[in-house]
């Protein structure tokens, strides 16, 4: 059964969360990306409460800006850094030494629990990371490989002041692509039904400005054509190093984030697994939610 609630921060956020699991049990956490919402982890939260898959308290939060939760207005309010304080006081609020037992993030949640996990290492016990670049990896892909400034072009289109307005137009007629392009629809892996497109338009209902700020927030984008590209900040290397045990799933025909993001990652993250899925996109949370517990699970359960 998804318990759903409402967690006000001290910092006066406030996240409309989804859990399973007894509270007081072993923390999991589980960060979105976009265009999404918690509501994609559900049965991973279903199944990680289960006794026999360790009996977690899990708890996905809908990130700033995202559904119910607060929705600040302002660009700067979607600074990495204060995302990754939301997710810190959350836990704060599970969890009585603010531990996790487990973090696990896809595409934009993967972005902060990357942060999160440089930061706060003592504070999470693995991590876990589906789809998402690391920064290191990332701002290099971004500045020397054409074929990854070409599959993040979109980024652009994202961060223009009238994104919301265009994204919005038609019933989503140009969000619905984001799946469809990646075989999400009936002639692919099928995920996408009419039930699980209500869900994403219910949360898109609430608003596209906090998911369109966090990529005119982000310096890390490709050049526009024909302009000279963003000044990406090379962050030093203490920044960058996860020393947390870790565990990097990535689909292959992801078209937007591709496989040499994986490239040189071992340098900035030295406890490191990585699982490459053949025939998976972007999407692995839709369409094979199974084997992302599985494999999961089997992360947890070494040393």
């Amino acid at each position: 059964m998804i318990q759903i609630f409402q967690r006000s921060l001290p910092n006066g956020i406030t996240l409309s969360c989804r859990a399973t699991g007894e509270a007081g049990r072993p923390l999991m956490v589980f960060l979105h990306g976009f265009p999404e919402a918690a509501f994609i982890w559900d049965e991973l939260l279903e199944y990680f409460a289960q006794p026999e898959h360790g009996g977690y308290r899990c708890v996905a939060p809908n990130l700033r800006g995202f559904e119910q939760s607060s929705a600040p207005t302002e660009v700067a309010a979607y600074k990495a850094q204060l995302l990754i304080q939301d997710v810190q006081q959350l836990a704060a609020t599970e969890s009585a030494d603010g531990k996790m037992a487990a973090l696990v993030a896809h595409d934009w949640g993967g972005a902060f629990a990357w942060g999160y996990a440089n930061a706060f290492p003592e504070q999470v016990g693995k991590l876990v990371i589906i789809n998402s670049p690391h920064p290191g990896t990332f701002t290099r892909e971004l500045r020397d490989n054409p074929a990854q400034q070409k599959a993040s072009a979109y980024m652009n289109f994202l961060a223009q002041p009238k994104a919301e307005e265009l994204l919005s137009a038609d019933d989503y007629k140009r969000m619905w692509p984001f799946f469809t392009l990646m075989k999400a629809g009936p002639e692919g892996f099928g995920w996408l039904t009419d039930e699980v497109k209500q869900q994403y338009r219910d949360v898109w209902n609430a608003g596209l400005t906090g998911a369109c700020n966090l990529y005119r927030v982000t310096p890390m984008k490709p050049a526009l054509p024909g302009q000279p590209g963003p000044e990406i900040p090379t962050l030093p290397r203490e920044r960058l190093v996860v020393n947390v045990p870790t565990f990097v799933f990535w689909a292959l025909d992801d078209a937007a984030l591709l496989p040499g993001l994986l490239e040189g990652l071992e340098d900035y993250v030295p406890k490191l697994e990585v699982k490459k899925v053949p025939n998976a996109t972007h999407w692995i949370v839709h369409e094979q939610p199974q084997l992302v517990a599985r494999e999961i699970e089997a992360f947890l359960s070494r040393n």
